[in-house]
Parts: C-alpha cells; sequence; structure tokens
C-alpha cells in the first residue's frame, strides 16, 4: 500500500456521554428533555446525554458538529436549572436509586430490558462513566487504490479493518497514557453513605481494572471476520454476552446500521470505533481537536504496518497493558513504548508539519503534562 498521507480523509464521527446535574450538582431526576431526536440522546441510564454527531469529512467539522449539538443540549436544560457534567467521573450521588435506567418505549423497549439485564450483571454505578468515542472508515477511494486488482472489495475491506482492530487493540494503551483526565473520585462510586473525594492511583478510573469491563477477557480469533463473528456468537449463546453490544473492549469494528451480529457477518466492517477516551474538563466540549487528529494519525500509521498474529496471550496482555496506562504512575516501561512508537511516528510523518506539530504535542505530555496530571479536584467538585 502506498503512504496515505494525513491530509487524506475519511469519514469521521463523535459519540460523547455526560450526566445531567441540577443547580446543586447532583444528578438530575427530570425526564430526558430530547424526545427521540437521534442526535442528543441517553445510554445506560436516563440521567445521562449521548450526543451523536453526522459522519463528517474531517475531524475538525466533527468538534464542530459536536459544538452545534452541545449549545442545543445547554440551551435545553438552562431552561430547566440543569447543565452538563463535564468530567468522566460522577459527581456525588447517595445510592443507585439515583441512577434510573434510561427509560426507553414503544419500539424501543428493548433498550431498557437488554439495560435492565446489564444492571443485574454489572450494578448500575457502572452506568455513570461517561466517554468520548471516535468513530474513523476510509473511503471507498482509498480502499480501491489498496487492494489488488483481482481482489474483491468486501472481502478486502473486512481483512483491511480487522488487521488494523489487531493492531489499535495492541495499542489502546498509548492513547488512554495520553488522554487519561479522570483523576478524582467521589467516594460514592465505592458505596452507599460514603462522601468525599478520592486521588487515588488512576488517571482514568473508566479505562482501569475498575471500569467498564466484561467479567472475564473476551478471547477471539481473528483469522477473519467469519471467525471473529462467530467466536462472539458462541459467548452470545453460552449467555456469557447478551450481545454484540456487552463486548466492552476498547476498539469497535462496526457495520453500517444497527450494530448487530448478523448486521456485521451480513454486510462486512463500515468503520472502526475507538472507546477510551475520557471527557476533558480543561477543554469547552470534552474533547482535545489535537487529541482525535493523532488518534487518526495512529489509525493511519498502524494501517501501514504488516499484520500479525493476535494469540489469546496476546489480546489478555493488551488488555493488562491497557490498565496499565490508566494508572496516574504508568509504569516505566510503557513510557519508554510510548516514546518508541511517538518516535516512530514522527520519523513516518517526516515531510508533513501539521502531523508532526500534533506528534510533538503528543510526545510533551510524557514529561508531566498528561491531562490527569493538570486537572485539580477543586476544578471538577469545587
Amino acid at each position: 500500500m502506498g503512504q496515505y498521507r494525513y491530509e487524506h480523509s475519511g469519514g469521521f464521527g463523535l459519540e460523547r456521554e455526560t450526566l445531567r446535574v441540577d443547580a446543586g450538582g447532583r444528578l438530575a431526576q427530570t425526564p430526558h428533555p430530547f424526545g427521540e431526536d437521534a442526535h442528543i440522546t441517553r445510554d445506560f441510564c436516563e440521567n445521562q446525554i449521548e450526543l451523536i454527531t453526522p459522519v463528517c469529512d474531517s475531524v475538525d467539522a466533527a468538534v464542530e458538529a459536536l459544538g452545534r449539538l452541545d449549545a442545543q443540549a445547554r440551551a435545553v436544560l438552562a431552561q430547566q436549572g440543569e447543565q452538563i457534567w463535564l468530567y468522566s467521573n460522577p459527581p456525588h450521588f447517595e445510592t443507585e436509586a439515583d441512577i434510573p435506567i434510561a427509560r426507553f418505549t414503544g419500539a424501543h423497549s428493548n433498550k431498557r430490558n437488554y439495560r435492565e439485564a446489564l444492571e443485574k450483571r454489572y450494578g448500575k454505578r457502572l452506568m455513570l462513566y461517561s466517554g468520548v468515542h471516535f468513530n474513523f472508515s476510509f473511503s471507498e477511494e482509498q480502499l480501491l487504490a489498496w487492494k489488488e486488482e483481482h481482489e474483491d472489495l468486501r472481502t478486502f475491506r473486512d481483512a483491511f479493518y480487522l488487521r488494523l482492530y489487531k493492531q489499535l487493540f495492541r495499542h489502546s494503551w498509548l492513547l488512554v497514557l495520553l488522554t487519561a483526565a479522570s483523576p478524582f473520585y467521589d467516594l460514592s462510586l465505592d458505596g452507599d453513605g460514603l462522601s468525599g473525594i478520592s486521588s487515588g492511583q488512576y488517571g482514568s478510573l473508566r479505562n482501569s481494572e475498575r471500569g467498564y469491563w466484561n467479567q472475564f477477557v473476551p478471547l477471539l480469533d481473528h483469522a477473519d471476520l467469519a471467525s471473529f463473528t462467530e467466536d462472539i456468537r458462541r459467548y452470545v449463546t453460552k449467555g456469557v454476552l447478551f450481545s454484540v453490544s456487552e463486548l466492552y473492549l476498547p476498539i469497535r469494528l462496526k457495520p453500517r446500521g444497527e450494530n448487530s451480529l448478523e448486521s456485521l457477518a451480513r454486510n462486512g466492517v463500515d468503520h472502526i470505533e475507538l472507546r477510551m477516551f475520557d471527557l476533558n474538563p480543561l477543554t469547552p466540549l470534552g474533547v482535545d481537536a489535537d487529541d482525535l487528529k493523532f488518534a487518526h494519525l495512529l489509525i493511519l500509521y498502524l494501517a501501514q504496518q504488516p499484520d500479525a498474529e493476535f494469540t489469546p496471550l496476546q489480546q489478555e496482555q493488551a488488555v493488562n497493558d491497557h490498565h496499565a496506562a490508566a494508572n496516574l504512575e504508568p509504569p516505566h516501561w510503557l513510557l519508554e513504548r510510548a516514546g518508541q512508537v511517538l518516535h516512530e511516528m514522527h520519523t513516518f510523518y517526516q515531510g508533513d508539519a501539521e502531523a508532526l506539530r500534533i506528534v510533538e504535542k503528543q510526545r510533551s505530555k510524557l514529561e508531566g503534562k498528561r491531562p490527569c496530571e493538570q486537572i485539580t479536584a477543586e476544578q471538577i467538585y469545587g
């Protein structure tokens, strides 16, 4: 494949989760005020807002779309004395009774049933974690340019995204390390009747072993998309996963439209989703566009790397590395690996001034400038 330069585009989309809070900073107990708006919905609980941008042609366009949705949501919330909690860990709450499951009804009632099942398996506290998901797809023109003349496009696309998935899963720790932004949490997350702020050991609680993970590490066959989806189906058939949506790994392969195994198997991969970004309270929208541009650069860089196996042991190690990167003081060997990858990316993007600026901005974070090292408890909890 030829080098895919940074200025080339694709499809970019953002999903941003936040909580609604009242004037006192407590979880809002009012119904979701946005009806069935497909771009302003909720995720697990009724007091969590999820903003979903349309597919855009650049990171900047996606962030601008998020800004418009944010302004729209804030205007509605202001009318009822509420605001957005722009932090990945929740404010203080008394008990799980303060966390109402999203009240989907009618044709969407199955969504509520699914969330009620999740409550029984995981409890409701984990439902309060909020973050940003970054979705990206390569243009069909780029995929056509990369595939061999005799290859079927669908076959090539599925194999290409699966190869990229493995590379991104192996490197998900790097994005956690560089964007962790939730070093403090209210002790009510630990149990009823507790209060106070913990500085803890984590730069990102939701990405740590205390975050929203399956109760086991799902081990999958990455030989091809059929094997990959069949392994997920086995977990669902056994009842250890309710559906593909319960596959709580940092990277997902997504079909167009409904996220189901049937759709993925029938239609193939449409885009790839990166799910590890904390809300950054140091920014107005909870996202730093340069962090997303770096994720794009990492995708392009990894797309050029040769394929490699992804054994069960390597999959478990990737999860462990992800957890390690979520620490406020990550292990030295992980910081060294980060420096090495960033050096390789710097070499890869020689001649592209904008790409080098973004890579260097990330490299500076290894010198005590990670978001989690700049945030204070007073900024969040007052």
